[in-house]
This record gives C-alpha cells, sequence and structure tokens, in this order.
C-alpha cells in the first residue's frame, strides 16, 4: 500500500516540503493551525514568495486544471491522525524572547496535538531545528500519549533548504541525514525519498543526537565563513586592502572554496542567527560551553558589520543625517525571497532613519512585509523612487535587478552620486565611470 504523508506546520519549510511530497508521488494532507493560511494554500498559493512554489502547489492541490490532487489541507489533527502514515513536523523554532534559546513550545505542542490520534503504527519525523536532546524527549511524550503506545515513532530528519531553491533543495537534496532508533524508520524513509536516493543524494543514517547536530553545526561553519571573510574587510578598511581580492585569491583554494566569502553587511534571516545563538546556549546547558566561546565572537563580527554601514553612511553624507534624504535597495535578508526576518538591510535602513534622515525602501518582493515591521520608513514602487533627491544610495541586498541598473540615469533622479555597496556586488568602475562616488565595506575608496 502506497504511503501517505502529512506535513504538520505549512510556513516556508512546511508548504515547500508538503508540495514537494505530492511531486515526488505521494497522497498528502499539510495542517496548520492558522485557518488563513490553510485557506490560502489550497487555493495554490504560496504563504511567501519562494520561486517555483506555487507552480508546484497548482500542479497538485484540487481545483486546477490538470492537477494530480494529491495535495489537501486541513486545521484537524484528527483528520491528519487517521490520515497518515508518516508526519512530518515542520513548525516553526524561533529565538526565546530576550534569551539565546530556542523556543520549543511550537514542536511541544503539534506533539501534543498529533499523538492522541494516532491509533495505529505510525512514523514521526521531525525536521524543525531542535536543540541537541529534544528528540529523545519527544520521543517518549510521542509512546507516552498516542493510543498505539511505542508503535509511534520517532525519527529525526534535518532540513538544509536555502530560501530562493528551496523547491530545488528539497527535490534534489545535496545529502539526506535521518536520525533513527530502528532498521523500520530507516526503510521506511528510503522509501520517502527513493527518487532523489536513485538520482545519487548521499543517505547519511545517524542516531537522534547527532541528526540534531547536523544541521545547527552547518549553519554555524557558513556563519563562521561569513564572519571570517567581514573580520579581513575589517582588518583591509585599516590596512587599504581590496577583501575582494583577498577572498578571489583565498577562494582558489579548494580546502576554503569561493562560496559565502563575499564580504558585506552580514547575514541575517530566519535561520542563522537563532541557530547559533540556540547552539550556544545549548552547549552551555551540557556543559560544554566552552567549546562554542568562538560563535559569540561570529555573532558580534556580524552584528558589527551593521554598525559600521550606518558609520559609513553618516560620513558620506557630511557627518551627520539631519536633512538627509537616503535611498535603501534591498529589504529582505537575501535575494529571490520576501523574508525579512532579521534582516541587515531592515536594520540599517531603521538605524539611519531614527538617526534624522528620510529613508526610502524599494525592494522586487519584500516590500509588504517590509512595511509591516517598519511601518514609519517611506517605501518606492522602484528603485529609481527610492532614489529620487537622495543624498546617498547604499545598496544592502544583491537582486540582480540592482546590478542591472544604470548608473547614469539613476544618476538623474539622485540629488548627490554617492553610492555604498554593503554587498560588494556592483562594478565599482561602471558607477564611477557614470560620476559616483562608490565605497564598499574592505575595499580602497579610489
Amino acid at each position: 500500500m502506497a504511503l501517505k504523508i502529512t506535513v504538520i506546520g505549512t510556513g516556508y519549510l512546511g508548504a515547500t516540503h508538503a508540495a514537494a511530497m505530492a511531486e515526488l508521488g505521494f497522497e498528502v494532507l499539510g495542517l496548520d493551525v492558522v485557518p488563513e493560511k490553510i485557506e490560502t494554500l489550497a487555493a495554490g498559493k504560496a504563504p511567501m514568495y519562494e520561486p517555483g512554489l506555487e507552480e508546484l502547489l497548482r500542479r497538485h492541490v484540487p481545483g486546477f486544471e490538470g492537477s494530480t490532487g494529491r495535495l489537501r489541507f486541513t486545521t484537524s489533527y484528527e483528520e491528519v491522525g487517521e490520515f497518515g502514515d508518516i508526519h512530518f513536523v515542520c513548525v516553526n523554532t524561533p529565538q526565546k524572547h530576550g534569551e539565546y534559546a530556542c523556543d520549543m513550545s511550537y514542536v511541544d505542542a503539534a506533539i501534543d496535538s498529533l499523538a492522541p490520534h494516532l491509533r495505529r503504527p505510525a512514523l514521526v519525523v521531525g525536521k524543525s531545528t531542535v536543540p541537541v536532546g529534544s528528540a529523545v524527549r519527544l520521543a517518549a511524550r510521542l509512546a507516552e500519549l498516542a493510543p498505539v503506545g511505542a508503535d509511534a515513532e520517532l525519527a529525526w530528519n534535518p532540513e538544509f533548504l536555502r530560501e530562493g531553491f528551496a523547491v530545488q533543495d528539497t527535490l534534489h537534496p545535496d545529502r539526506i541525514v535521518v536520525g533513527v532508533t530502528s532498521d523500520r524508520a530507516e526503510k521506511v524513509l528510503r522509501e520517502v525519498y527513493e527518487t532523489p536516493l536513485a538520482e545519487g543524494s548521499p543517505f547519511v543514517v545517524t542516531d537522534f543526537p547527532t541528526a540534531e547536530l547536523v544541521k545547527t553545526a552547518a549553519n554555524s561553519f557558513l556563519a563562521t565563513k561569513i564572519s571570517f571573510i567581514n573580520a579581513m574587510a575589517e582588518v583591509c578598511e585599516a590596512s587599504d586592502g581590496d577583501v575582494v581580492k583577498l577572498a578571489e585569491a583565498i577562494g582558489h583554494d579548494e580546502r576554503i572554496g569561493k562560496k559565502f566569502l563575499r564580504a558585506g553587511i552580514g547575514f541575517g534571516g530566519g535561520c542563522l542567527p537563532k541557530d547559533i545563538r540556540a547552539f550556544m546556549a545549548r552547549a552551555g546547558e551540557l556543559g560544554a560551553d566552552q567549546a562554542l566561546t568562538f560563535l559569540r565572537e561570529v555573532d558580534s563580527i556580524n552584528m558589527r558589520r551593521r554598525g559600521h554601514m550606518v558609520e559609513l553612511a553618516r560620513e558620506a553624507v557630511g557627518g551627520s543625517f539631519l536633512g538627509k534624504r537616503v535611498a535603501v535597495l534591498g529589504a529582505t535578508f537575501k535575494p529571490d525571497s520576501d523574508d525579512v526576518r532579521d534582516s541587515p538591510a531592515l536594520n540599517v535602513a531603521g538605524q539611519i532613519h531614527l538617526q534624522g534622515a528620510q529613508v526610502t525602501v524599494f525592494d522586487p518582493k519584500g516590500m509588504d512585509n517590509a512595511r509591516a515591521l517598519f511601518p514609519t520608513l517611506a517605501y518606492a514602487p522602484s528603485a529609481p523612487a527610492a532614489a529620487q533627491g537622495a543624498h546617498a544610495v547604499l545598496h544592502l541586498t544583491e537582486w540582480a535587478e540592482f546590478r542591472e541598473l544604470d548608473p547614469a540615469s539613476l544618476g538623474g533622479a539622485v540629488a548627490e552620486r554617492r553610492i555604498l555597496d554593503g554587498r560588494n556586488a556592483l562594478d565599482p568602475e561602471r558607477w564611477r565611470e557614470a560620476g559616483w562616488t562608490y565605497r564598499a565595506l574592505g575595499r580602497p575608496t579610489v
């Protein structure tokens, strides 16, 4: 009999996973406790901007021409328990307010709500990023609450999605990691991922703690690499070096690699910042806090870059923001996303606004989310409109359309041709030839 899959939590991770499981040929039922989110998904609309996701939804949600009808949504845990053989838990694990630690309340609520409805053998698979040690506790809770007892088994299968590439990463993962305690759980997950496994995706089988550690270890490594090149940018500025050339040179070393070596205003989003902080907090609880003290400096370097961009902008407009107009290109934490969570771009824009400047923001996809988070900033419908009358333009999210802007044309809109490239993604010569004063983090001023 074909496996039936449920996905609990239909945010960024869950909506993508549910649609991808339907694409792989499974009957899928997605659950969320927010009715409006379910209505949106059932109408074939993605609750966030993610390239390719809406097309995938419409290929499998009933009611669209040519749809397989394999993907439905509900708010009923009873329906989910009755329907599914495998239940993927994809709920959010945000940072606790005022603490570094991870907030496990959504995961705990999902297990507590699902378990009483498991009346036949089932596999519950955690995909949320959780503190190491959580799976053992949740497995015991699941067996305690489920009518079927120990036949309600837990596995852990961390996600490695990159926003902007989430559909690709789910359907064609660069690795699949499963933490299991039985051969049965491994067999079932091999069946779920049969298609990517046939394409050659590596399948790594581990215990619970290792599976939980993989995601936080990977994110900590990436965060460290970003903060390393930003630390080098600070040294380059002090010595008049060029961090872009430095990154190019060390990136040719295969042991280092070229990715994640672009200096700028640092990382943000819903994963890297909160994951490394939660990792530090959990290490402290385990008595291993000294092992991760370096992550405090990684976090500190990252946050320092935002303040440095504000200082460069203040210096560029003459030492004070009062009476000055500043255009900010970018609001999301990265391109190809509408996610503004912990966005360095919006953080910089907000700081400059608080210091007296008139700040106008444009982003290709993140305007609504940015407006909801920072309603006091001004927003424009295009990059030229944002730049109108500006004394400085700040490029803070590396959208392709910003790289393609015509410096001469944009120069006609601004009050003064000054651009600060917070992502080291623009061509300095092109902008300087058009009469702009170009400045970037970690690069010579001339």
